[in-house]
């Protein structure tokens, strides 16, 4: 037996004597990495302890593959999975592979738009992909654009036999009228006996369609329940909304990922916001099943409980990331739980059963929005464990002060500008800093669980937001009124954008023609959606507009005809808009960027550790800074938590005990993604996909480390 393998095998035996009994007989087989977060639990922990603190410092990479298709704006949010020695992933360009996991060698590679036909149109980012096997039957699910295709595990091949030719349309039988929308599908679903699980990422506006959960049988393809997150007249929650607009609402939609207590029959699925993200004037009430956890029977969709943690939102506060399946010790019990992440830096902790908190969630009161048509909510849940994992509000002390001309910049940014409480509600009036921010807090990277120390280790953005709400008045031609519906948001009413984010829309026409801005829009590119629903009609107009050069009367009251926009907001959120320095830096004191470990027994945090640099402030002499951050950790048994996520293009190694760093190493591009954690051929592997964006350049590699031999 080789050394690395005797170690492994020793730690394993170590940490299996220190459970007891009653705690062990309930752990799954965290040796394996075959699914979304490792295992369904979301766990995204791994028992493998070959790599541990002693000998960490000796990684090196041990196979770099490259996937050739990244383009300038392109990413990799991929989480791959490993199963039976071959190591599964996703291209920037949504193409899904099989490589020999222990050498990254490539088995086979396949083009979903060969099979969808045409060119390869906008699919946005793909987080992962499931897998189902029965005897030699052995498949992948994944999803591009708005399908969900199935793929022969050895061969690579689609499996005729699902839906109409290895895919069904995820636009189809979703239980509405309308019959062209924005649909993606970016994160897997989840696989429970014969049936995947599947949620959507829906447009944020008010031509959202609803974003109902849906099982499908892995076998056919045949729906076989669904979920209606916007409930119907007569269904529980219908009567938390108002009933003159519900059928005009959409989204209420599980982007985020799900878990599974595979031994209960119990997935646990968490919501996004409804639409108009910012406004609510259309959905009085307080919209269930929007900003909530579901617990539903896997086999049938039925509800068992749930939990709303924002009531009405109007500050786009979504559940951003699958929930852990935790087991905790409690005034001398142990406890099934689950444990809910949170874009305000709160972490929801439940009786995975009942649904009954661990901790009180206390209901309180918050500022009222003054918006007109606006109905705000008057109380929001605040937990009162565990520990917030950030800070929760921005005020006088916080901001920026690192050096003089800093403080000037962000004050002179913040003049009509309210802070001081993370539940103001947007405002014509004035703008209002948004913090904990747009991205989190917590983001869809996930948390960690450490089954054993009953530890869970969260990374989170600590990024103030600029949003200020703008009327939208009837002088509006059709090509304002159309841009203002779908662009406005990222690139802001006067178009000129938040960079690099959000490009500057001013002088298009010395860029585009009439085709090629039309084509852009319907087929989208990057970071862009596509908005091929969007009427040709009401396409024209805009580019007009954007060319400047319509010719309607700007006075004269338009309407929409002929698409799937139903309603028009009365005011819209006037771009997304980070607090940055002049230099791009947070208008914070530092950290911007953190990592806690949070003990689950107590609700108390155990450490905190800034996440990132900015090697220039570094080499200034400035301690570390942190940096934003998007991606998850993993645990292992060998007493470390991997992470890559920051822009600073590296991944680290934590001490998970101290929060000390203890390796890290430079990426080809940004893990913008989760490591993956498995064994193959008697040896560990860390693997990071590094598909870079969000600012900083794009990548096309996997990287895998190892020990040397």
């Amino acid at each position: 037996m080789r050394t690395h393998q005797l170690i492994s095998f020793i730690n394993i035996i170590l940490i299996l004597f220190s459970c007891s009994p009653e705690e062990g007989s309930k752990f799954l087989d965290y040796s394996k990495w075959e699914h979304y977060g490792g295992t369904k639990d979301g766990a995204r922990y791994s028992s493998l302890a070959q790599i541990n603190k002693e000998n960490v410092k000796n990684l090196e990479v041990a196979w770099t593959f490259h996937t050739n298709d990244a383009t300038e704006r392109s990413q990799i949010q991929t989480q791959p999975i490993m199963v039976n020695g071959i190591f599964y992933g996703v291209s920037p360009q949504i193409n899904v592979f099989a490589l020999q996991a222990h050498t990254g060698k490539p088995i086979w590679r396949f083009n979903p738009f060969q099979l969808l036909g045409g060119e390869n149109s906008w699919a946005g980012v793909n987080r992962g992909l499931a897998y189902w096997e029965e005897g030699e039957d052995k498949r992948i699910f994944f999803s591009a654009s708005n399908y969900l295709i199935a793929l022969d595990a050895t061969s690579g091949r689609p499996i005729e036999s699902f839906g109409e030719n290895g895919m069904i349309d995820l636009k189809k039988e979703l239980d509405t009228d309308v019959e062209d929308f924005l649909l993606v599908s970016n994160t897997p679903g989840v696989i429970y006996k014969d049936k995947i699980i599947m949620g959507m990422r829906l447009s944020e506006g008010l031509d959202a369609v609803p974003g109902h959960i849906r099982a499908y049988n892995v076998k056919t393809g045949k729906r076989e329940w669904i979920f209606h997150t916007i409930p119907h007249e007569g269904e529980f929650g219908y009567e938390t909304w108002e009933a003159e607009h519900i059928k005009n609402i959409g989204a209420a939609n599980n982007w985020a990922g799900m878990s599974l207590d595979e031994e209960r029959g119990i997935v646990y699925v968490p919501t996004g916001s409804a639409s108009y993200d910012f406004w609510g004037g259309y959905r009085h009430g307080a919209n269930l099943f929007a900003n909530s956890l579901i617990a539903l029977d896997a086999n049938t969709g039925e509800r068992i409980w749930h939990f709303q943690a924002v009531h009405h939102d109007i500050w786009d506060r979504d559940f951003p990331a699958n929930p852990n399946l935790i087991r905790i010790k409690k005034d001398g019990k142990w406890i099934d739980a689950v444990a809910q992440t949170s874009k305000q830096g709160y972490v929801y902790v439940f009786n995975r059963v009942t649904g009954e908190p661990i901790w009180p969630i206390e209901e309180r009161p918050v500022p009222q929005s003054n918006l007109p048509g606006e109905k705000s909510w008057p109380t929001q849940p605040h937990p009162t464990l565990p520990e917030p994992f950030m800070r929760m509000v921005y005020t006088e002390n916080e901001i920026l002060k690192i050096t003089p001309e800093w403080e000037a910049d962000i004050r002179s940014k913040l003049e009509n500008v309210k802070y001081g409480d993370m539940w103001l509600p947007p405002s014509h009036e004035h703008g209002i800093v948004l913090f904990p921010g747009m991205d989190g807090g917590a983001e869809w990277g996930g948390s960690s669980f450490d089954p054993y120390t009953q530890t869970s280790y969260v990374n989170a953005n600590e990024m103030p937001w600029v949003i200020k709400m703008g009327a939208n008045p009837k002088s509006l031609s059709l090509g304002q009124s159309v841009y203002a519906n779908y662009c406005a948001n990222c690139h802001g009413m006067d178009r000129k954008g938040n960079p690099p984010a959000f490009p500057t829309l001013l002088g298009l026409e010395k860029k585009f023609n009439e085709t090629s801005l039309d084509n852009l829009i319907k087929n989208g590119k990057g970071a862009m959606p596509a908005f091929s629903h969007i009427a040709e009609n009401e396409r024209k107009a805009m580019i007009a507009y954007l060319f400047g050069e319509e010719k309607e009367d700007p006075g004269a009251k338009k309407e929409m005809e002929g698409g799937t926009q139903r309603l028009t907001p009365q005011f819209y959120m006037q771009g997304y808009s980070r607090l940055l320095t002049e230099d791009g830096y947070p208008g914070i004191q530092p950290p911007w960027g953190t990592l806690t470990a949070i003990d689950m027994n107590t609700g108390k945090i155990r450490w905190q550790s800034v996440l990132g640099e900015f090697d220039e402030l570094t080499a200034k002499g400035f301690e570390p800074t942190g940096t934003e951050n998007y991606g998850g950790p993993v645990t292992t048994a060998g007493g470390l938590v991997f992470i890559a996520a920051t822009k600073d293009e590296k991944i680290r190694a934590f001490d998970k005990d101290t929060g000390k760093v203890i390796w890290e190493a430079k990426l080809p591009a940004a893990g913008h993604a989760t490591p993956a954690v498995y064994e193959a051929n008697g040896k560990q592997f860390v693997v990071i996909a590094c598909g870079g964006g969000k600012g900083t350049k794009s990548g096309d590699a996997y990287v895998a480390f190892a020990l040397p031999d």
